[in-house]
């Protein structure tokens, strides 16, 4: 009989996290993190398939998104936050080491808690974001582009502003799952490139989208804005990096992420192995940034394959 996702709120660090989790975890914990417009709904093919297989699934949502609670609307806006936030959940939670799988933003604390973090992390798994010791030159794309749009204060809450949640999650599902980066024309809003004749891609059902939409209802999207499009410019440089613990990245190669500067470079050009001497790298032919949710049978067998090869030493 299937292992049910249960779902709890911690105090961690002056706010109550929503945490939703499955399994025993007689082999271990995985911690899940999610990125935009995701939640932790967006693991859930992935939860039950380790909960099966001995571990136990834990997938927050982060700070600021769903069910958890928002930050202090004056707080600075900081990835180190959302690092904190892994350990506290992990110490309030009495788990000593896990692995840590992040997608999107969520990527961003995985890498960084294991680099801080050696001797309470057994590895990390990243989809479609790889490992920068520098940030991305985000400049050098056209002033159409999502993220330049998105950090501008003001212009992405204009632009959702004029749609209801669920629309807002849908229109940014279709445009994240294409394989060519969202892009506005002079005059035109990000919102704009598409309506509702866009189909949702064919593994993304309305009821998934009901789901998304109720819990970005409780939140909406102030955050969600801040956290990461208003602090990418915060990532430090990581030139001095040296990753203690196995790494494994997994690339759709339809994830429109491939073409961000730099990308295709750090992933195939050896760049991720000066700073992860164990790394191994998949590609998934037809993956687009979602491919979690578009391919979970394949992506459950290759996190479980990973999982196993790295049992504990204990």
């Amino acid at each position: 009989m299937a292992q049910e996702i249960e779902h709890t709120h911690l105090p961690i660090r002056g706010l109550n996290l929503h945490i939703a989790q499955v399994g025993k975890g007689d082999l271990g914990t995985v911690v899940f993190l999610h990125g935009f417009p995701e939640i932790w709904y967006t693991w859930r093919h992935q939860m039950l398939a380790v909960a099966a297989a001995g571990y136990r699934a834990i997938a927050p949502d982060c700070r600021g998104y769903g069910l958890s609670d928002l930050p202090p609307e004056h707080e600075e806006v900081s990835f180190d936050d959302l690092v904190a936030d892994v350990l506290g959940i992990l110490d309030a939670l009495g788990v000593p080491k896990a692995f840590l799988v992040g997608k999107d933003f969520g990527a961003f604390p995985a890498y960084e808690f294991a680099l801080q973090h050696p001797d309470r992390t057994r590895g990390v798994v990243c989809l479609g974001i790889p490992f920068n010791p520098v940030p991305i030159a985000i400049d050098a794309l056209p002033e159409g582009f999502y993220v330049l749009r998105w950090r501008e204060p003001g212009r992405a809450e204009a632009d959702f502003g004029r749609f209801d949640v669920r629309r807002v999650v849908r229109t940014v599902y279709v445009l994240f799952s294409r394989a060519e980066i969202p892009i506005a024309k002079e005059g035109q809003e990000i919102m704009d490139l598409a309506d509702l004749s866009t189909p949702l891609p064919e593994w993304f059902t309305e009821d998934d989208l009901d789901a998304y939409a109720k819990l970005y209802e409780k939140s909406g999207f102030g955050y969600p804005l801040q956290m990461p499009y208003r602090a990418l410019h915060k990532i430090p440089n990581r030139l001095d990096a040296k990753f203690q613990v196995p790494v494994f990245m997994v690339m759709g190669e339809k994830d429109y992420c491939f073409k961000f500067p730099g990308f295709e470079t750090a992933i195939r050009g050896g760049i991720m192995d000066n700073f992860m001497p164990d790394l191994k790298i998949t590609y998934i032919p037809e993956g687009s940034h979602f491919v979690q949710e578009q391919f979970p049978e394949q992506v459950n067998d290759l996190l479980l394959g990973f999982l196993k090869d790295h049992p504990s030493a204990a």
